[in-house]
């Protein structure tokens, strides 16, 4: 991670898929709106690598994938209480102490390791975008 503090963290259990692609599509949208908003990922039982599957889409929507590495959420992450999205994993005070720390919203999003195609994850990819859309619309006007 960089050290630039986040603005949003999009967290999720194994940071390999849905996280990623949240934090991507919303630093390239914010970047493209000349925001200064920034978001990071991780999660709570990172694996190794990201989901090749997920890789694959988010590519052919032109984000780079290449240096994304799951990372373990820390509470020197959310020490400065950014935003906590949860993608659907029920984040917890258990798996991190310090997420009382910060405001948590839970987008309640399908593992794309349970997906059999990359239809499907290209479908999750889609609502993913929509909602950071709508999330960067309501961060820049606060």
């Amino acid at each position: 991670m960089s050290n630039e503090r986040a603005d949003v963290i999009f967290v999720c259990l194994h940071n390999a898929g849905r996280s990623v692609a949240a934090k991507l599509l919303f630093n390239d949208r914010a970047k493209k709106l000349g925001l200064s908003l920034r978001a990071e990922s991780a999660g709570t039982i990172p694996r190794e690598h990201i989901n090749p599957s997920v890789q694959r889409v988010l590519e052919s929507f032109k984000l780079d994938c290449s240096n994304e590495v799951p990372k373990l959420l820390s509470d020197d992450m959310v020490s400065h209480q950014p935003r906590l999205i949860s993608m659907g994993c029920n984040v917890d005070s258990k798996s991190c102490p310090s997420i009382g720390l910060a405001e948590m919203d839970d987008w309640q999003l399908p593992d794309p390791s349970e997906m059999t195609d990359d239809e499907h994850i290209v479908s999750l990819v889609h609502d993913i975008a929509r909602r950071v859309n709508g999330l960067i619309r309501e961060m820049s006007a606060a």
